[in-house]
């Protein structure tokens, strides 16, 4: 396995100029990883199909109920990351939805939103370290704080 993790988005640019890819950490790279299932939608990668998460099909689904929603969204993560993701190890997440108030500036009024709150927590297999990580979005229209 290569110890040389690349930044994303690439920057093809320096190769064409001669220089080299900007490297990163393999924390921010599975923190990387992490965020791209996330906020990738299923099919959208054209050679695996089945890489990212539920949330774009569940983005404007009426949330009857809160516990089944996040309990489903929280499934399809932890299928992707295991799937995906295989420098972590003993993986978990957590997915909380909370109604967040949200002042437009541009409409100058204050929005009702719902954020989900996604944790996931395991170990970096090739370390033992443990890994945390934390992300939240904002539903209908999907987007990132």
């Amino acid at each position: 396995m290569s110890n040389i993790y690349y930044k994303i988005p690439l920057q093809l640019g320096a190769v064409v100029e001669g220089s080299e890819l900007p490297v990163c950490s393999l924390r921010h790279s599975i923190e990387k990883n992490l965020e791209l299932i996330i906020t990738t939608r299923f099919g959208e990668h054209r050679s695996d199909p089945d890489f990212g998460c539920e949330i774009w099909e569940m983005d404007f689904e009426l949330i009857v109920s809160t516990s089944r929603w996040e309990e489903k969204l929280r499934q399809s993560l932890l299928k992707s990351i295991t799937t995906h993701e295989l420098r972590l190890a003993d993986v978990s997440a957590t997915v909380v939805i909370t109604d967040i108030e949200k002042f437009n500036i541009f409409k100058n009024f204050t929005e009702q939103k719902k954020r989900v709150d996604i944790h996931i927590t395991g170990t970096i297999r090739k370390t033992g370290e443990p890994f945390a990580f934390h992300t939240n979005m904002f539903l209908s229209p999907l987007s990132v704080e």
